[in-house]
């Protein structure tokens, strides 16, 4: 079970921190500060683009900063840029992707453990007298099971979220990136 205990609070702060993330960058903002710099690209006002994204620290943010304070962008250079860009969305993805399938592994082996050890104590007894006390271990190792696949779907959920959340920043970034490309090559 500690295991389980320790994947529970890593996955928790996981999921408040990625939560804290989206939060701040949220869908609606970022749609609208991505109409707001592909105007800007599509009207070549690379000045004012530079001023109005200059403290922005979102992702996209940042590829209209970094590309307005370019002479030059090449296609390969935007997309060198996203992909500097993208760890930050993607950040523990991983570890929660880890945790949805390891929970559930940790918690049958905790069951075969307590099993076993419940047929080991059948099986050193001469005869057992009361039944409740392998019930008793059989039970508590059920809760392993149960635990693990607790730990599974409440991290699964918010796993899938925060992947299609990245990939639908990374689709805008990259098509601001292509209009960037685009507009430069003019």
């Amino acid at each position: 079970m500690y295991p389980l205990l320790l994947m529970s609070v890593v996955g928790l702060g996981i999921v408040i921190e990625r939560a804290m993330y989206w939060t701040r960058n949220s869908t609606h903002r970022e749609l609208r500060q991505f109409r707001k710099y592909a105007d800007l690209v599509e009207a070549g006002e690379r000045e004012t683009l530079a001023a109005v994204c200059s403290n922005d620290s979102t992702a996209i943010g940042k590829l209209a900063y970094w590309a307005s304070s370019r002479k030059q962008v090449s296609e390969d250079a935007v997309l060198a840029t996203i992909e500097m860009i993208r760890p930050s969305m993607e950040a523990r993805n991983w570890v929660l992707s880890v945790i949805v399938g390891a929970a559930p592994l940790l918690g049958i082996l905790g069951t075969v453990v307590g099993i076993i050890e419940s047929f080991d104590l059948l099986g050193q007894a001469a005869g057992v007298s009361d039944p409740t006390i392998v019930a008793g271990g059989i039970a508590e190792a059920l809760y392993t099971t149960a635990s693990g696949l607790t730990i599974a779907l409440l991290a699964l959920f918010p796993a899938a979220y925060f992947k299609a959340r990245a990939n639908t920043s990374l689709s805008r970034l990259e098509s601001l990136g292509a209009m960037i490309a685009n507009r430069a090559e003019e």
